[in-house]
């Protein structure tokens, strides 16, 4: 049994219902749950709002002084910061499991990952990188961007229940539950810097480079879409960076889609982290990608149709407001020995 699962609060839960609706149709097979990083009973959803997939609230899931990562942390770090232990807790929970696979919520699954299924019955542990291929300019993001945000995008990643894929779910855990932050000028960037190293520390790790694998903005200079004649989605690296996949040939199925840094009330922005595209720029300063377009109107169809615009209203019941947390920072900083506060204060 493959176990495929997302992590969110309730506040994303329109994009875990989205992909969800994604993986029960593509996927069946797969056991699908939201990891949740919030209450349920204090934020009292109405029926409509109750998705009709399993979830697992974080305070179920026994990480030790979860309540300290809850100050140390903002919600983004947080839900980051708690991926391995979800990860370990599906290894103890679920023994029949022969594969864990991570999606964030803001991704929809297109196809029957079939391909996925047979590396991991040969792989501990599966990663796709930001790119596949050099930028092509100075556009955000180029390599230095993902230098500061890690090699690979951990918005994905599959692990077989093995002994090496639950050492490395060990070790990551070990590494998030102080330096899961965001923090660029000490080498973080919440998870992902960490597993630069997994390829190193671990045998047995599949780079996928599959074209169809986490496509998103920052790899959209390597891959082109169109639909082929049954409507199924097509991704194709172009011999010409201004050649559509629709004119050429040797196109492959999109496998999943990543729609990081989307906003469906900014319909025509692809991401608000990119610089380098639009759908349609009349002013003619940006490249423009009228192919991505339907893919991003479908999204934007069915977020909203999962309530996206109610979900948004709920904060995070785990999340301290800004001020709060600055001074839990500060305080932990004056309860720290001399030379390490002297370290933090340099670092800020």
């Amino acid at each position: 049994m493959t176990l495929a699962f997302t992590i969110c609060s309730i506040n994303y839960l329109a994009q875990a219902r989205t992909l969800g609706d994604s993986l029960r149709q593509t996927n069946p097979d797969y056991q699908y749950i939201i990891g949740l990083v919030d209450k349920l009973s204090e934020a009292s959803l109405p029926p409509e709002l109750i998705p009709v997939y399993p979830m697992l609230e974080v305070d179920k899931i026994g990480i030790p002084d979860f309540s300290a990562m809850c100050d140390r942390y903002d919600i983004t770090e947080l839900n980051t910061a708690v991926k391995p232990f979800f990860i370990d807790y599906f290894y103890q929970s679920n023994p029949d499991a022969t594969a864990v696979i991570y999606f964030d919520p803001d991704i929809i699954v297109f196809q029957p990952l079939h391909q996925l299924n047979e590396a991991l019955k040969t792989y501990s542990l599966v990663l796709t990188p930001h790119t596949c291929s050099p930028t092509p300019d100075w556009e955000r993001p180029n390599e230095q961007h993902h230098l500061n945000t890690g090699i690979f995008n951990l918005g994905f990643i599959g692990l077989r229940n093995d002994t090496t894929a639950r050492s490395f779910v060990d070790w990551w855990k070990n590494r998030l539950v102080y330096e899961c932050r965001i923090d660029l000028c000490k080498g973080l960037f919440v998870d992902q810097h960490w597993v630069n190293f997994a390829p190193v520390y671990y045998d047995n790790v599949l780079i996928d480079l599959h074209l169809g694998y986490n496509v998103a903005y920052w790899n959209l200079h390597e891959r082109y879409f169109s639909q082929d004649e049954t409507g199924q989605w097509q991704v194709k690296s172009p011999d010409e960076p201004a050649k559509y996949a629709n004119e050429l040939t040797s196109a492959e199925p999109l496998q999943f889609f990543h729609y990081s840094g989307y906003n469906p009330e900014r319909p025509n922005e692809i991401s608000k982290y990119q610089t380098r595209y639009t759908f349609i720029d009349t002013t003619q300063q940006k490249k423009q990608r009228p192919d991505a377009k339907p893919l991003f109107d479908l999204y934007r169809e069915r977020l909203l149709a999962n309530h996206n615009d109610q979900y948004r209203q709920y904060p995070c019941v785990y999340i301290k407001p800004p001020v709060v947390l600055r001074y839990l920072r500060v305080r932990k900083l004056l309860k720290t020995p001399f030379n390490r506060a002297i370290a933090l204060l340099e670092s800020r």
